[in-house]
């Protein structure tokens, strides 16, 4: 099984959508291994975005994603990179399909309401930096028969 790193960005958080995101990935079927709702130090998203850090805008990206609280998950399933990238839909709102976070929610291409890990390396890197081992949990769906 492969692991992803999300995260809803200050933004997602304020315009109260934190659910609806969750849901999505709940209905597609992956399992959510660790949450977090935490404000990134100036480290974590530094080393977030590092590679970033020699464009205009790292300063910009660096105080947005601190500016408030993020709720930062990992979740696990098939193929769970890519599928979860084209659920999140293209960065920029305007080409994001409908059906897809960005394409439902977002409205400025800043202002994009959620991350997600681009490749094995990334997601692991992002994990690491927000997430301790002993904070994912590992779980069978026991109760499948009776819900």
């Amino acid at each position: 099984m492969e692991k992803t790193f999300l995260m809803i960005k200050p933004d997602g958080v304020q315009r109260n959508v934190m659910g609806d995101i969750i849901s999505r990935f709940e209905q597609k079927g992956f399992q959510l291994r660790a949450g977090k709702f935490t404000v990134l130090s100036q480290e974590q998203a530094e080393k977030h975005y590092e590679e970033h850090k020699d464009k205009p805008f790292f300063g910009e990206l660096i105080e947005f994603i601190t500016s408030g609280p993020v709720f930062a998950m990992v979740w696990e399933g098939d193929n769970i990179i890519q599928i979860s990238r084209m659920m999140i839909g293209k960065t920029d709102p305007i080409d994001a399909q409908p059906g897809t976070i960005r394409g439902d929610f977002a409205a400025h291409k800043n202002l994009n309401i959620i991350h997600g890990s681009d490749s094995n390396e990334s997601a692991v890197r992002e994990i690491e930096n927000v997430f301790t081992d002993s904070e994912l949990v590992s779980y069978e769906k026991t109760l499948a028969p009776w819900i």
